[in-house]
């Protein structure tokens, strides 16, 4: 978990490589099930050329199917999932269906300025001249609000690690991992 700019999906593909798990992208999903044409992708497809989420109810459902399949076994890392309080029950009915639980939740912490700063940049450098300050800003904001009850459930539950994301890509991975160890 953490904010736009934190540099979680770089994160994610890192830590699951260094632990032999698959790193499990909403993102990923929705563009393979689109790409392979499954009822589910087909359903996902509509809402996003409208310009509109993807429900819960298919985003829990492309979850579901990726997880229970045979890599996942040793374990997962989820990458962009459970993003409200719905989706983290639905996760821990999916988890608890199959005799398992989350072990372990990964929140990485950034300064503010300094991830504005970051998505400019990306923003520039990939020519989003839709990605202002202000708009990242007010991205940053609905994120806190959205994401505040889950670190709490997450953070009650012992299972929340916090781990400064900022420093250059290697020094946060290893303080992932360490942490992650420990």
């Amino acid at each position: 978990m953490g904010p736009p700019g934190a540099g979680k999906g770089t994160q994610a593909v890192v830590v699951a490589s260094a632990l032999g798990i698959p790193h499990i992208s909403t993102g990923d999903i929705f563009r393979a099930n689109v790409s392979a044409g499954t009822p589910l992708g087909e359903e996902a497809q509509r809402y996003m050329d409208a310009g509109e989420y993807v429900p819960d109810s298919i985003t829990n459902a492309m979850v579901r199917d990726r997880i229970s399949h045979d890599d996942c076994n040793p374990g997962f890392l989820l990458d962009g999932y459970p993003r409200t309080l719905e989706q983290v029950n639905e996760l821990d009915m999916m988890l608890e269906s199959d005799g398992r639980r989350l072990d372990r939740v990964v929140e990485l912490t950034v300064d503010t300025d300094e991830v504005v700063g970051r998505l400019l940049k990306r923003a520039q450098d990939q020519g989003r001249t839709d990605d202002t300050a202000d708009v990242i800003r007010r991205r940053l904001e609905v994120y806190f609000d959205q994401t505040a009850p889950l670190v709490a459930v997450y953070r009650e539950r012992g299972i929340l690690l916090e781990v400064d994301g900022m420093g250059d890509v290697a020094e946060v991975t290893e303080r992932v991992l360490s942490t992650l160890r420990d």
